[in-house]
């Protein structure tokens, strides 16, 4: 009797130890899976729409819930840097020639298009490099207000900014200068990004119009919507999210084109949740969700398979057939644009912010 109680009792204890062992490999299990994809974006409406429409199918088909860490473009790329050795996010979206400033600092990992079957009928000019792909564009266009604006001034070229009765009224960013930058060399012959400097004549002669520059959609939203700026460079997604707000503005495509902003997604070097961040970046390059880009948030879809809602096709700044890219966009060459952002950036503080 003694013998069999003793081994029921070391059967019982094995039993006991191997049900609190499976459980804690139950609990490990689930706490994994519970592990948030964490995604670097910028805050307000792009996130939002980020959450709403591709983070909310994702956790549905995963089952993995999305945290987002919020922030400005250049800040967040700081902090991506300072975390370099142990990444606080798993994939990030920015701008495309920010997101070569990333590549350029190995913080990417270079994409497996294999593993994106949706990128394969993307619109070429969506496949901004071997590290990040384009999720939506928009453009930095003349943007004005016809109640604020003299009735006789037509905006029909980038060269009508120079037009002397705008004097103190217009609008700039001051954290990008490119689209102006860019605009002033093609007005003055240049051919490319590298021949910007042949515009440092005419952007010093804008500076009696301008009347101040902006360094957020927020901020540009609020001088065009008090008039402080009744005419700006304007990104076409803030112009139509202001006219929802009953904000009459006129947005143009200037004959020599519109300067063309594609945002783009890309993977943290060093995550540990890759097959899940490419199941993100493949939901919101899927149709459905291009369709949703374009009819929702007005931006352009980078799929020619999304279903555009006719009226939306036609507003201005809304590329969604090749031949519009070819015919209405200026796109800069990306990377170059990320070398040149910085001299860029020091040369437009130096001689039309301070001033």
């Amino acid at each position: 009797m003694t013998g069999t109680t003793k081994a029921g009792s070391k059967r019982r204890v094995l039993g006991a130890a191997l049900a609190v062992s499976l459980l804690a490999a139950t609990l490990s299990t689930n706490a994994l899976a519970q592990d948030p994809l964490r995604i670097s974006i910028w805050g307000g409406s792009w996130k939002d729409f980020a959450a709403e429409n591709i983070g909310k199918r994702f956790t549905a088909e995963t089952g993995v819930p999305v945290e987002y860490i919020t922030g400005g473009t250049i800040d967040r790329l700081n902090k991506a840097k300072l975390s370099k050795a142990n990444p606080e996010t798993d994939l990030i979206f920015t701008t495309s020639h920010v997101g070569w400033l990333y590549a350029s600092d190995d913080l990417y990992e270079k994409l497996d298009m294999a593993k994106l079957p949706n990128a394969k009928t993307l619109f070429p000019e969506a496949i901004i490099s071997p590290f990040h792909v384009g999720t939506w564009s928009y453009v930095y266009t003349i943007a004005y207000r016809p109640d604020l604006v003299p009735a006789d001034i037509k905006f029909t070229s980038w060269n009508d900014l120079w037009n002397p009765k705008l004097k103190g009224t217009i609008g700039l960013p001051d954290f990008d200068p490119s689209h102006v930058i860019y605009a002033a060399a093609l007005l003055s012959g240049g051919k490319s990004a590298k021949d910007w400097a042949m515009g440092q004549k005419k952007l010093l002669e804008l500076k009696p119009n301008i009347k101040a520059f902006y360094s957020s959609d927020a901020t540009s939203q609020e001088k065009i919507g008090s008039g402080e700026t009744p005419v700006q460079v304007l990104l076409s997604g803030n112009a139509y999210h202001m006219m929802t707000q009953g904000v009459k503005i006129n947005l143009v495509v200037p004959k020599e084109g519109a300067i063309i902003g594609i945002d783009t997604v890309g993977i943290n070097k060093g995550t540990k949740k890759s097959d899940l961040a490419y199941k993100f970046i493949n939901i919101a390059l899927d149709p459905a969700t291009q369709t949703l880009v374009a009819n929702k948030q007005k931006m352009g879809p980078v799929s020619p398979q999304a279903k555009v809602d006719p009226a939306v096709a036609k507003l201005p700044g809304m590329f969604t057939t090749a031949q519009q890219w070819k015919d209405q966009a200026i796109v800069i060459d990306h990377k170059l644009r990320a070398e040149l952002l910085g001299e860029w950036r020091k040369w437009f503080t130096e001689n039309l912010i301070a001033r």
